[in-house]
């Protein structure tokens, strides 16, 4: 997921800043762009767009192989030897979608502000200071980046609940 989500994070950043420039010059606040762009990706984009990119990529990888091992009689074998598969299998890739469900966002977060920054002062010529300055002074850490952050958590349990739970539950079929 990590190409994916490197690469989506720059072109959103970009293009959130075209539109942000687009919109806000009609009013004489190009200036403002930076915390507009800042804003959303911390409180809201971030999140939900990695999220997305998460349970398509990774989500569906971590279905995809405890359904096999559904389809293949390994988690029945785990059992049949007393190990109990939840605790093997289904555990670790949680915890693991937890943990990287944060760390993922910031990383978008990151390149997308970098995206902003290559279009907004590179091609446009938005002042650096003021660019910087505005993002610096509008975006909040307790407010905007941990809020981010606690919704990066949350989606990424969900994520990984429901990939753990459909692999679980998949017939032991090919189809399955």
């Amino acid at each position: 997921s990590l190409v994916i989500i490197m690469i989506s994070g720059f072109f959103v950043g970009m293009v959130l800043s075209l539109q942000s420039i687009n919109a806000l010059q009609q009013f004489g606040a190009a200036d403002q762009t930076s915390l507009l762009v800042g804003k959303a990706l911390f409180r809201e984009l971030g999140p939900v767009l990695t999220a997305l990119l998460f349970a398509g990529r990774a989500g569906t990888s971590v279905t995809a192989e405890i359904g096999l091992m559904r389809a293949t009689s390994q988690i029945d074998a785990m059992e049949l030897m007393a190990i109990d598969p939840v605790q093997r299998i289904a555990l670790p890739r949680f915890l693991a979608g937890l943990i990287a469900m944060p760390l993922l966002t910031a990383l978008f977060n990151a390149l997308a502000i970098l995206g902003a920054v290559i279009y907004g002062i590179g091609l446009m010529g938005l002042d650096t200071g003021v660019f910087w300055g505005k993002l610096q002074q509008g975006v909040y850490f307790e407010k905007d980046f941990l809020g981010g952050v606690w919704k990066s958590v949350a989606f990424g349990g969900v994520v990984s609940l429901v990939a753990v739970w459909y692999g679980f539950s998949a017939r032991p079929t090919g189809a399955g």
